[in-house]
């Protein structure tokens, strides 16, 4: 049986008269990244921080590591990873001295020289932390919240302001941690982001986990979308299960559950008619459809 490294039953967090999160629950094993989503404003923030133990739930249980972070965290000192949205390094420190400083205050220490040749800012040392770029002190902050290896690591929206080959560079060193052992709560406005490294994801709404599941059980149902565009004076399309309608300026969307079979009659009646389809794409549901899902029955419900 798979062990668990982080438990949320029932949570529920509140300023005053707003509740931020309401009756949440959640899990992740070790050796398993979740994704927690949402839009702004849906509680991720104050459901993260309530994980670590920076705030106290008003109701609900929370265990990480089997302990309770709000009353054990120096219990869980030692074990833990946390990476926030911002830091608070010291500009007048160098990049070398800000990692080794952190590495003297964690229990289970690390090696600084090893972290920063691992996030690629070795060659960056010796350098001020205030002359880093963004995407630098972005990617110290992750060095600082991996060094020693931790059991359970926290993310929040960990490639802001990376460019795309940074992104990537961090994706593998967080895949890596993954198959390693390391359980991993993402929380990330990138659903690119989410479908890469995600074993499973849950959909933040009003508090409350809208969806949760694998990339593929969110998505089931969805259709996919086939989009072109048509020649002038092109005869009638052919009969297809798909929903047609007009997209942006030219295109032609059509919205179906059997992709391989409407595409096959399309391009055998293009083929017929001696017809080109511009621009000719096919793509599957995606996360995007699942959060559209999600803001319809927002509407809906109010």
């Amino acid at each position: 049986m798979t062990e668990l490294a982080i438990e949320v039953h029932d949570l529920r967090v509140a300023y005053g008269d707003h509740v931020a999160v309401d009756g949440a629950d959640l899990t992740v094993a070790r050796g398993e990244l979740v994704a927690l989503l949402g839009t702004n404003g849906a509680g991720k923030t104050t459901m993260l921080e309530t994980i670590e133990g920076h705030r106290r739930a008003d109701a609900g249980s929370v265990r990480v590591l089997g302990l309770d972070p709000g009353r054990e965290r120096l219990r869980l000192l030692g074990r833990v990873g946390v990476m926030l949205q911002e830091s608070g390094f010291s500009g007048e420190l160098t990049t070398w001295e800000t990692a080794d400083l952190w590495r003297s205050l964690r229990r289970r220490g690390g090696d600084a020289d090893a972290v920063l040749e691992r996030l690629e800012l070795a060659h960056r040392r010796d350098v001020p932390v205030k002359q880093l770029s963004g995407g630098e002190r972005r990617r110290l902050d992750l060095a600082i919240a991996i060094l020693g290896e931790p059991e359970v690591l926290f993310l929040d929206e960990p490639t802001t302001g990376l460019d795309p080959q940074s992104r990537r560079r961090t994706w593998e060193v967080v895949g890596g941690l993954v198959e390693n052992g390391t359980a991993v709560l993402l929380t990330t406005h990138y659903l690119e982001e989410a479908e890469a490294l995600a074993s499973r994801i849950a959909i933040l709404d009003r508090g409350r986990i809208a969806r949760r599941g694998t990339m593929a059980e969110l998505v089931a149902g969805i259709a996919a979308t086939i989009v072109f565009q048509l020649p002038a004076g092109a005869p009638a399309l052919p009969p297809l299960t798909a929903q047609v309608t007009t997209g942006h300026g030219d295109d032609v969307v059509a919205e179906t559950t059997e992709p391989q079979q409407d595409l096959r009659t399309l391009l055998d009646w293009a083929d017929a008619h001696r017809l080109r389809l511009a621009r000719l794409r096919v793509r599957d549901g995606s996360l995007e459809d699942v959060f559209e899902r999600v803001a319809h029955e927002q509407e809906v419900a109010a």
